[in-house]
């Protein structure tokens, strides 16, 4: 890193920062993962497989656990060689953020405590709930919150009363469907990864550097929880989930870096550019997407929206016959497909226009979907 002090672009300098933050949280978390699967098999600490569940076999929930302190140990690690080097850049950086960084952080913790909780002694999803809007109250106190929408419904700047209540509710949204979509193995995590590459790069471009490595930070740490969710073999005690202290995290990193993408950008951003909003929550489309879809699937059929089913659409796509890990393929290629297309398609149509056409093609693919499985189960 010595290199680093004399660079002249201050971008190079944040760059390199974030490759390197990436290679320390991967692997950290590539050495703790293993120390959490011992323990839990140690105090038989498992998801145990029922008529809902996909896993065969016992498989330790507790792989959330790594991605708060490794992301944390990182950040601050590579804060520490900076000053032992003599770049002041990123403690700049970070006391120039330090509200909505520190507020950012205290909500993630109080979401980390929570999930873990839940993991090993269960949480009513009423508490959650609580606990979700508190913590979207934190975030607004930290002064990220929408007040643009940036044209979708032809809204722009709004009161801050109207843009505070709308920023709770992105939250807990936001944090609930990244919990219910990970349903199986690397759908969850390669979702997210996905969505902190795009928004990395998008911040390194928007030159706020600090949530570039936040969101490299995070990728980092999900790319071993990768290996071992996907590659790892239950019957060696080498497969592990990440439970609600991982998704509920998560979750919560891609709320604050969203908002961030929406309040970072000048409001007159000039023609021919992706739109704000489209930036910020283009990555986040399936989730939500299935969320909402679910939710009124629950509520027209007169059960509970909170509680769990076999209703997702990678639920649809095992009962159409693919494989577990296809369905995970699919679906990730099909959020890098939607993010890229409409990042690319919001420089030349309207926001609201690119929201009603994504919920058409997402209508129409579960309306085939119905018509295949219904097909399926008259054949048996």
């Amino acid at each position: 890193m010595a290199f680093i002090s004399n660079l002249s672009a201050p971008s190079l300098f944040w760059t390199v920062n974030s490759i390197l933050v990436f290679i320390v949280c991967a692997l950290s978390a590539g050495v703790l993962i293993p120390q959490i699967l011992l323990i839990s098999f140690r105090r038989n600490l498992f998801d145990m497989p029922d008529e809902r569940k996909i896993h065969q076999g016992v498989v330790p929930r507790l792989g959330g656990i790594a991605f708060k302190p490794v992301v944390f140990f990182s950040v601050a690690l590579l804060l520490g060689m900076c000053q032992l080097l003599g770049y002041g850049d990123m403690l700049g950086g970070i006391v120039s953020e330090s509200r909505s960084l520190t507020f950012g952080f205290c909500s993630i913790m109080v979401l980390y405590l929570v999930g873990m909780a839940d993991d090993l002694i269960g949480i009513r999803y009423r508490a959650k709930f609580v606990v979700q809007i508190a913590c979207g109250l934190m975030i607004i106190a930290g002064g990220l919150w929408l007040n643009n929408l940036h044209g979708l419904f032809l809204i722009y700047n709004m009161p801050e009363w109207m843009g505070w209540s709308l920023t709770v509710l992105a939250v807990v949204f936001i944090i609930n469907a990244i919990n219910l979509i990970d349903g199986i193995d690397g759908l969850a995590s390669g979702l997210c990864g996905v969505a902190m590459l795009f928004y990395g790069v998008i911040f390194l471009m928007a030159y706020e550097y600090i949530y570039a490595i936040l969101a490299f930070a995070t990728l980092g740490v999900l790319v071993p929880f990768f290996y071992y969710n996907v590659f790892g073999d239950a019957k060696r005690g080498r497969k592990i989930f990440m439970g609600d202290t991982g998704s509920l995290t998560i979750g919560m990193m891609l709320c604050i870096l969203s908002l961030k993408i929406c309040r970072c950008f000048p409001e007159g951003t000039s023609d021919g550019l992706p739109n704000v909003f489209v930036l910020a929550y283009s990555p986040l489309i399936i989730p939500c997407f299935d969320v909402v879809r679910v939710y009124l699937h629950r509520v027209r059929n007169g059960k509970n929206p909170f509680l769990p089913d076999k209703n997702h659409i990678h639920h649809k796509l095992l009962a159409i016959g693919m494989r577990q890990r296809t369905v995970m393929i699919t679906i990730v290629s099909v959020s890098v497909f939607f993010t890229l297309c409409n990042i690319l398609l919001s420089t030349c149509i309207s926001v609201t226009q690119l929201l009603l056409a994504d919920i058409l093609i997402w209508i129409a693919v579960n309306l085939w979907l119905t018509r295949k499985i219904n097909r399926i189960n008259k054949k048996l």
